[in-house]
């Protein structure tokens, strides 16, 4: 991941998360006025969230920082990107009528990184570093975003996403949606540690 084409590329997924989550931050700021209100309601949304981690992860790519160039943490974003695209797609496509900043943060973020992040992992990333024991690390994240959120929203009475509203629809649904949704991420990871292993054995035969 150190050559230049894979900086360049890692720079440009960089730039279109900073966009994404900056035109985001514009356009709630400019309904809320305060800095920290709109950071604090940045940061209830695993999208926003994970755009920042897409920021960091190929901004230090791009930079040649060893520690955010591990195959780990790469796949880790790749499946956090892939989550944030397949729920809006299958569960808030259409809730609401997007316009100026939020539209253009909307695309950037839930429809462009999750092509981008996949394409660079393909392309860029060395393959055969993943194991199935990585599940373990790809799973944190959405979990430690569940538990924030279950928290965050207990304190404010305020939630992100319908389906983690536990004051509208209770603790059942949202625990059937939770449990469905990190079936299927599990799922996608249990594939892509096929698929690394797969694509490893592949470039040796052809080494």
């Amino acid at each position: 991941m150190n050559s230049r084409s894979a900086r360049l590329a890692a720079a440009l997924i960089a730039l279109c998360a900073a966009i994404g989550v900056g035109f985001g931050f514009s356009a709630v700021f400019g309904r809320t006025g305060s800095v920290p209100l709109t950071a604090w309601i940045m940061a209830a949304y695993f999208t926003n969230l994970t755009g920042f981690l897409v920021l960091s992860v190929f901004g230090g790519i791009a930079l040649r920082v060893p520690t955010l160039a591990q195959p780990r943490l790469v796949a880790t974003t790749l499946l956090a990107t892939l989550l944030v695209g397949l729920v809006q797609r299958l569960l808030l496509y259409g809730v609401k009528t997007l316009r100026g900043g939020d539209l253009v943060g909307d695309v950037l973020l839930h429809q462009v990184l999750p092509v981008l992040v996949p394409l660079f992992w393909l392309v860029f990333v060395p393959k055969g570093r993943l194991a199935l024991r990585d599940l373990a690390l790809f799973a944190s994240y959405p979990l430690i975003y569940l538990g924030y959120t279950l928290v965050r929203g207990a304190y404010d009475a305020r939630y992100p996403y319908p389906f983690l509203d536990v004051g509208k629809i209770g603790w059942g649904p949202v625990a059937a949606y939770s449990g469905v949704i990190a079936a299927a991420f599990l799922g996608v990871g249990w594939a892509l540690v096929l698929l690394d292993r797969r694509l490893a054995r592949r470039r040796a035969v052809a080494g």
